[in-house]
């Protein structure tokens, strides 16, 4: 997404600095004003630059609000009233990460929970419902190929490493907004696994189905508000086909709000399973993947780098907390010598004490997963 505006909090005059959400302690042991400190004293938060539309033009502004249950019942509507020739093809892909919240919502075990969502889209109107952990793999195979030859390169290449994952939209537009070209080349170009998604509904299914691109109508429930806004990035618009790739985010809480509009019963609804993007896959199981984080790709790029690199296989991945549980590390050792050293940031505090460390020039990392939400998974957003 074009930024239209410079970050109006880093833009804050010193006379505000006085305020800050919180008490903090200004330096570090070593007299030195730590990098969290100094944009907390410009007032800078994950938050602020997550909730500011400053850097969001009027018509993206308006394009975020219009993904909501009021356009899809638009588009639901417009099927049951104009012209069949006119009909969009519904497709609904399932984030990994929202299932558990179904399961827990609907007091089901995870696939009976995730086989009642399915029948209650499909009674919506919705033709197609996939499984989006199809994409966490592609995503997760093109980081693991990224990462390897940018640690080939890094004695030629000053920014091959450290590399930063690239699947949380929220540590991104913070990236790209406030910390800018020092972080930014370091962030990993695989797409995150909705847009990955996204093109697998709009170009292979849409071949697949003999569809232009344009008539299919692709939804993605997704664990947070942030996905609405990566969906809208500029890259992820096909000017040719005049087709985003993803139409519409609807949050896990907004479908749950959706299944208590229509007052369905789970005890009602079928156990429908999922479709395949590639076509009839009877008995497939829904994947999951490993790992601490929302889509494991610490653990996937340790275990593939280490077998690639070093010629170790990795049967177990073993984290070490430091400060706290959200910020953890992983080592590759060989005669007591560091091969690997990955890490797993999650949450802002840790964020910014990531970067401090990188500025610093004391950063033993070569691989980072970031997630801005504490604990490494998303939070259901309501």
């Amino acid at each position: 997404m074009k930024q239209t505006k410079e970050c109006s909090k880093k833009q804050k005059n010193d006379e505000n600095q006085s305020s800050t959400r919180e008490s903090v302690n200004t330096t570090e042991e070593n007299g030195e004003t730590s990098e969290f400190h100094k944009l907390a004293g410009k007032r800078v938060y994950l938050s602020d630059c997550l909730a500011c539309d400053r850097c969001v033009s009027e018509e993206e502004s308006q394009r975020i609000s219009q993904q909501n249950q009021k356009e899809l019942f638009g588009i639901l509507n417009l099927n049951k009233k104009c012209d069949t020739s006119k009909h969009k093809v519904l497709v609904a892909s399932l984030c990994p990460q929202s299932l558990p919240y179904f399961a827990v919502k609907l007091n089901l075990n995870i696939p009976e929970a995730t086989k009642k969502l399915c029948s209650f889209l499909k009674s919506l109107g919705f033709h197609h419902v996939f499984d989006a952990t199809l994409a966490s793999d592609f995503s997760i195979l093109e980081s693991q190929k990224e990462f390897v030859e940018r640690y080939r390169q890094r004695n030629q290449d000053q920014q091959a490493l450290p590399m930063f994952t690239s699947a949380c939209p929220g540590w991104i537009r913070y990236a790209e907004r406030v910390l800018g070209s020092q972080v930014t080349p370091h962030i990993c170009t695989a797409k995150s696994p909705q847009q990955i998604m996204g093109s697998l509904v709009k170009d292979y299914f849409a071949k697949q189905q003999g569809l232009a691109p344009e008539t299919l109508y692709h939804v993605v429930v997704a664990p947070c508000f942030d996905k609405k806004l990566e969906a809208l990035r500029e890259e992820f618009y096909n000017s040719l086909q005049h087709s985003q790739d993803v139409d519409c985010v609807l949050t896990s809480g907004e479908i749950i709000h959706l299944m208590e509009q229509s007052n369905v019963s789970v005890e009602d609804l079928e156990s429908t399973p999922l479709d395949h993007v590639f076509g009839d896959t009877e008995g497939a199981d829904l994947a999951r993947h490993d790992g601490s984080g929302a889509e494991g790709f610490l653990e996937h790029i340790f275990k593939f780098s280490a077998k690639e690199l070093f010629g170790v296989e990795v049967e177990e991945i073993v984290y070490q907390s430091l400060k706290n549980r959200d910020f953890q590390e992983v080592t590759l050792q060989r005669d007591g010598e560091p091969l690997l050293q990955f890490a797993a940031v999650y949450g802002f505090r840790n964020i910014q004490n990531m970067i401090h460390k990188l500025k610093k020039g004391r950063f033993p990392y070569q691989l980072v997963e970031v997630l801005s939400c504490p604990g490494g998974d998303s939070l259901p957003s309501q």
